[in-house]
């Protein structure tokens, strides 16, 4: 008995403990806990950007569709970048940007 008369009066009232045993769960054993909110929240803003990164490739290619359906130089240019076609009198030269350092 003589360590419960060195524990204060407050820590000792069953609202503070209640109350502090409810907080405690909260944060840190129930099922939507402060970490898992967290978590999904770092989940969600990489969602986000993903979904921005994809709606700007989207209507990149959208546009680039239209110009092919509707420009025969874009067909060509398209052709010769792509797929590294080329007329009968050409000859092409492919430059690549990797640099190989052994």
């Amino acid at each position: 008995m003589k360590l419960l008369a060195h524990i204060p009066n407050w820590i000792k009232n069953k609202y503070f403990l209640t109350g502090s045993f409810f907080l405690i769960w909260m944060l840190f054993f129930a099922e939507k806990d402060i970490f898992s909110g967290i978590k999904q929240y770092k989940k969600l803003n990489s969602l986000q950007k993903s979904e921005k990164y994809q709606v700007k490739t989207i209507t990149e290619a959208h546009k680039e569709l239209d110009l092919l359906k509707t420009n025969a130089q874009t067909i060509e240019k398209y052709a010769r970048e792509k797929y590294l076609m080329k007329k009968d009198n050409e000859d092409i030269f492919v430059i690549s940007n990797q640099v190989d350092i052994r």
